[in-house]
């Protein structure tokens, strides 16, 4: 009896070990009875029958670097279904671009499994198969672009790499959140070309900034050379035009005094054309005068017409016979006296 009991005991603690199951948050068990798909079971406790129902393990493939940065792939059956995010980083892949140029193309992936049953059960090594896919996905990608075009296109090869694996993960189980191309290598023998040719091309767009530099102040210089010029002119202009205002004024202010001395000499003598001569005689005398007193002169100038001059002195002469008597006339003749 006792050996019985014994035996319920065991079997009883046995049932409990093996039949009370907890799941934690963010975890997922598949229950397979009699190998047979039944059941997943979330976060909680729950009870499954031993020896007739089991827990289907789940192949995992991990990696990660040691301290040399080599690269460590381990595999593990796993109870477990994660359904949290998670990254898969794989080793870099080796494509050929369309103008046949060998790139090393480091990836990242993020996804998230949403169904463990297909994950389980419609896919053999999930990890594994991603990379696989992912693998000839990029081969497919880059070798139907040229080498810029996938240097300067990332955006477009994650998009339709991420594409890819979407329409692959709604049969697998798994939702892909989104795909990321880390690094992109050419060739060392064409990244040392590659960085001549952006020297080379920085240096020449340096030289056409410093041209365009030179050009625009060559052009400035042009114009406030010009605008000085034409300032200075139109300051020269309105300098003449002010001295030829200045010299006309002058000139009507002469002609306005000669003809007022005509006027008043007319008066005193009551003769127009002796008054007239008298003007004549005395420039002929002012003019003879300064051609006399030059320092090199060596030739005396006599007008050609000596007789007008010999009648407009005779015309003087009438006047000062006139003016002997008249203060008024005498002071205007010597004021004229004292201007010549």
């Amino acid at each position: 009896m006792e050996v019985v009991l014994s035996i319920l005991a065991i079997l009883t603690v046995i049932i409990i070990v093996r039949g009370v199951v907890m799941v934690q948050q963010a975890e997922a068990i598949v229950i397979e009875r009699l190998g047979r798909f039944n059941r997943v079971i979330y976060s909680g406790i729950h009870i499954i029958i031993p020896f007739i129902e089991s827990i289907r393990t789940l192949e995992w493939r991990f990696q990660h670097q040691d301290i040399d940065g080599k690269l460590i792939v381990t595999t593990q059956h796993l109870t477990r279904i994660d359904l949290r995010e998670k990254i898969l980083d794989f080793d870099k892949q080796h494509v050929i671009t369309k103008d046949n140029v060998s790139l090393s193309i480091d990836a990242l992936i993020y996804f998230q499994i949403t169904d463990p049953k297909h994950a389980l059960y419609e896919v053999y090594n999930l990890p594994q198969a991603i990379e696989k896919l992912t693998q000839t996905t990029l081969r497919n990608v880059v070798g139907g672009m040229e080498l810029d075009e996938c240097l300067v296109s990332r955006h477009k090869i994650n998009t339709e790499l991420r594409d890819v694996l979407i329409e692959a993960g709604n049969r697998w189980g798994l939702r892909v959140i989104r795909v990321e191309i880390q690094d992109i290598k050419p060739p060392d023998e064409l990244r040392s070309a590659m960085e001549k040719q952006m020297r080379a091309e920085r240096d020449r767009r340096a030289m056409i900034l410093e041209a365009e530099g030179q050009k625009r102040s060559a052009i400035l210089s042009a114009e406030g050379q010009k605008e000085s010029e034409i300032t200075a002119a139109e300051g020269e202009k309105q300098a003449q035009v002010l001295r030829a205002e200045g010299e006309a004024l002058a000139r009507i202010r002469v002609a306005e005094a000669e003809a007022k001395a005509i006027e008043t000499i007319r008066n005193t003598i009551g003769d127009q054309e002796n008054a007239t001569g008298y003007l004549i005689a005395v420039k002929y005398i002012d003019a003879l005068k300064n051609i006399a007193t030059g320092n090199e002169s060596k030739v005396v100038f006599l007008p050609y017409e000596s007789s007008s001059v010999l009648g407009a002195l005779g015309s003087m002469k009438e006047l000062l016979t006139h003016t002997k008597d008249n203060p008024i006339k005498q002071q205007i003749l010597s004021d004229k006296g004292g201007k010549s």
